[in-house]
């Protein structure tokens, strides 16, 4: 007799409801292939059912003190402090990655809920007394209503906490849409918000693929949307999204470089583009995907595959270097780009298509792969592969290097490996990508900063999180004021413009 697989739920109203769909997928374990859960696809009823509740709630929560707001994302963080464990385990079995990288994704989502508790210090505005003769102009930050967010597998607990907890904190409600393919650690990570005070309405979730996506987009009560994943998603979300007035987010899809001079200490150079290269099973849109060795930097290239050849590839409970891929859909097109690169001439020198994990036989394993001699236009070059394959290019100077890169349409992150302050600092005046790590090959800021990726990696002015965040999920009034003493008035109309 088999064992009933329980149903992940639907958030309205405060309630955590069962869907009325007859539409549900599989929540599967990729290194097993063990299903954990079914997941519904949101009835068009349900998602204005949710986008409903969030308007009602907008009423009474954009009056609530700012100071309340502050408490309860205070409260919240020690709550999700005291279930690292626990969330951490659910992430690593659905989405695959090792149990030190699933507390890492859970941990730089903590970071931007303890920046929400600081919501009081920054959502201030602006005051000038006299601007013209007795007039006072002061600005305000007040809530835009209902806020939506779509978020990726990758980081099932991470980029859902960019999200609705910077919102809320500003005095907007919020629709949560999380990746279909892992969504029971995001559902914890609401239930703990539920627990820790956010009244029902204020923040919501549906379940769904592209109809609930489009819903979201187009619904006229929605007044923002958030959105993280693939480049092509992102595009048809903003489109849609802006087309029908609303302000839009979209962090998308990335080929990020990282430049390594001779004079790199070689040992830490090493040591990070493996790291970065291969870190999540490649499964991250800041992950390092090239590496530009600048002279003689190109003969470092066996070393940096013993290093590679040495990581270990397992069930992510079992915190190995790298889990598996996210589902076998995916693990088919990365194999597939890897026999591309063959295909179109680029030399493959080390191949992890053959992983083997014993007791593991059905999961989405790729191991570390490494090609060398990639130039532009080759697929491995030119498609965010989203896998475990980091491709070498060799150049001869670095401001060849900083011409390929800014050649890329892609513009998320970047890095220099050099121990020269002025080729970093080279490197950072002249490179045209949003964010920049000078021996740092992850370079993610922390949230008193803003997520700045840039170009084909981004549409909309303002990131996620840090001070952009508050600007995008709040509404600038300004206020001219001028108080009159009756005596004082001439009682004549003026119809010019005001000269002072």
């Amino acid at each position: 007799m088999s064992t009933a697989v329980p149903t992940i739920k639907l958030l309205i109203n405060g309630e955590f409801v069962e869907s009325n769909t007859s539409d549900w997928r599989d929540v599967v374990n990729p290194a097993t292939q063990q299903v954990l859960a079914r997941v519904p696809m949101a009835t068009p009823e349900e998602v204005d059912a949710a986008v409903s509740a969030a308007k009602e709630a907008f009423k009474s929560w954009k009056k609530t003190p700012i100071g309340a707001r502050a408490r309860l994302f205070l409260k919240y963080q020690q709550l999700i402090r005291d279930n690292m464990k626990e969330l951490a385990a659910i992430l690593t079995a659905e989405q695959g990655k090792t149990l030190a990288d699933a507390e890492g994704d859970v941990f730089r989502g903590l970071e931007v809920v303890e920046h929400a508790a600081n919501i009081g210090n920054l959502q201030l505005g602006e005051h000038a007394e006299n601007v013209a003769s007795g007039v006072d102009t002061y600005t305000v930050q007040q809530p835009l209503g209902v806020c939506a967010g779509i978020t990726p597998f990758n980081f099932p607990a991470m980029i859902p906490l960019w999200m609705f907890p910077m919102a809320i904190a500003c005095g907007n409600t919020f629709v949560l849409k999380p990746s279909e393919q892992d969504p029971m650690v995001t559902m914890r990570l609401v239930e703990l918000a539920i627990e820790a005070g956010i009244p029902p309405g204020v923040l919501n979730v549906v379940h769904g693929g592209p109809e609930v996506v489009n819903a979201l987009c187009d619904h006229p009560d929605i007044k923002a949307l958030s959105f993280v994943g693939s480049t092509p998603v992102g595009t048809h979300v903003y489109q849609r999204a802006s087309q029908a007035g609303k302000r839009v987010q979209c962090m998308m899809g990335a080929k990020n470089h990282a430049i390594v001079l001779p004079d790199a200490n070689k040992e830490q150079a090493l040591n990070q583009l493996v790291g970065a290269g291969f870190g999540a099973a490649g499964q991250r849109c800041m992950a390092i995907s090239v590496a530009v060795l600048v002279g003689e930097a190109q003969g470092w290239i066996p070393e940096l595959v013993v290093k590679a050849r040495a990581l270990k590839v397992g069930p992510g409970r079992d915190n190995p270097d790298l889990g598996p891929l996210i589902s076998p859909r995916a693990r088919a097109r990365v194999a597939g780009l890897i026999a591309k690169g063959i295909e179109q001439g680029a030399k493959l020198e080390l191949d992890g298509r053959a992983v083997q994990v014993p007791g593991h036989e059905h999961g989405n394993f790729v191991g570390p792969t490494l090609f060398s001699g990639v130039k532009p236009g080759m697929a491995i070059y030119d498609q965010e592969i989203f896998g475990p394959v980091l491709c070498l290019v060799g150049v001869d100077s670095l401001d060849e290097a900083i011409e390929l890169i800014n050649a890329n349409p892609h513009g998320n992150g970047t890095a220099i490996f050099t121990q020269s302050g002025a080729a970093a600092r080279k490197f950072q005046e002249e490179i045209d990508v949003g964010q920049v790590g000078i021996n740092v090959p992850i370079p993610v800021p922390v949230p008193l900063f803003s997520f700045t990726g840039s170009r084909g990696s981004k549409l909309g002015d303002l990131g996620p999180y840090g001070k952009q965040v508050i600007l995008f999920y709040t509404q600038t009034k300004t206020v001219t004021s001028r108080w009159f003493d009756d005596a004082a008035s001439s009682g004549k109309v003026n119809t010019t413009i005001a000269l002072h």
